[in-house]
């Protein structure tokens, strides 16, 4: 079951008596605590029968007890459970979930962990309640999920500026959001938001990122690539080279799937790049200057460039000179072949 669904249902007043919230994405999980602690029960209802524990602190004895107890002047109560990851005895809350309380909600969420499904604890959850896996969503998902995210919100955005979002943030979805809200606050009464937007209020230069650096590459425009890179050097908080290399990585690691691709036609790659026409354009472009071979290599120099940016193999040089030296290199590769 989906965050959207167990809010739903407890929109609709359909609940279980525990839920379980396990898993590496923390903005879902917090969505549903947040519904929990804020929406279940009136201001008035939660005022006697709401309780919050957090792990770090919380005492297993004290939330069997808060559980069992009656809701006062209302139909349930809610007992929350925050950071439950931290809480060195929380499988001895199985005396409680194996015979819960009707009347009372109990809402665990368990960060950046997930229980053995083969432990008797786990099995009992399932039994008795819902458990929820929140999963760190996959890159090709991440522009239908923020359109979408915007869409609810009233918002529409242009392809680039989407672009410059994801490649800047990343899956860090908490993070993307509070972006947005950020975003929605400062532009006013305007709805469509553009690069502009995403380079004024949050602060990505729409010329000198990530996405742009790809497209030089893919081109093989070393004016352009070395300008960006001495952008790069010149803000290194705005743009770290330890999102840089991961991210060039993953890009040329796609490249090389495509390679491998019977059908590599402009319809084809659409699907498999979210129907992004700007990035499968951009994709071919470094297919046709890149061989297969040549591909390798680059995922090579990116490897030692990476080791090389923490330390190893290094004998002194600058970030700025490592992200030239790099660039030189993979414009280099197939001069002979041309």
């Amino acid at each position: 079951m989906s965050a959207a669904a167990i809010i739903s249902n407890w929109k609709k007043k359909e609940f279980k008596p525990v839920y379980w919230l396990e898993g590496d994405e923390d903005y879902f999980i917090d969505e549903i605590m947040e519904y929990a602690e804020k929406k279940i029960l009136s201001p008035s209802e939660a005022e006697f029968n709401q309780t919050i524990f957090y792990g770090k602190d919380a005492n297993w004895t004290d939330i069997v007890n808060a559980c069992r107890r009656y809701p006062m002047f209302a139909e349930r109560q809610v007992v929350l459970l925050k950071e439950a990851q931290q809480m060195k005895d929380v499988e001895k809350l199985e005396s409680y979930i194996e015979n819960p309380l009707p009347s009372t909600i109990l809402v665990v969420s368990y960060k950046g962990k997930t229980l053995d499904g083969r432990l008797k604890f786990s099995k009992t959850i399932k039994k008795k309640g819902e458990v929820f896996l929140s999963k760190k969503m996959y890159e090709s998902q991440l522009p239908g999920w923020v359109n979408d995210y915007l869409q609810s919100n009233g918002f529409q955005i242009k392809t680039k500026a989407l672009n410059l979002l994801i490649e800047h943030i990343g899956n860090d979805l908490s993070r993307i959001v509070n972006e947005i809200d950020k975003l929605s606050i400062n532009i006013g009464t305007e709805k469509n938001i553009s690069e502009d937007h995403i380079e004024k209020f949050i602060g990505i230069s729409k010329e000198y990122n990530i996405f742009e650096l790809q497209n030089a590459l893919s081109k093989k425009d070393a004016a352009k690539a070395i300008r960006i890179i001495q952008y790069f050097d010149a803000n290194p908080k705005a743009v770290p080279i330890q999102m840089i290399l991961p991210s060039l990585y993953g890009y040329f690691s796609k490249i090389l799937s495509v390679h491998q691709m019977p059908d590599k036609s402009e319809k084809a790659l659409k699907p498999v790049f979210s129907f992004n026409a700007h990035l499968v354009e951009q994709v071919l472009l470094a297919v046709k200057n890149y061989s297969y071979s040549e591909t390798e290599q680059v995922i090579l120099l990116l490897h030692d460039s990476n080791l090389k940016s923490i330390g190893i193999g290094n004998s002194g040089i600058s970030t700025g000179s490592l992200m030239k030296e790099l660039c030189y290199k993979i414009m280099n590769l197939g001069k002979k072949r041309a």
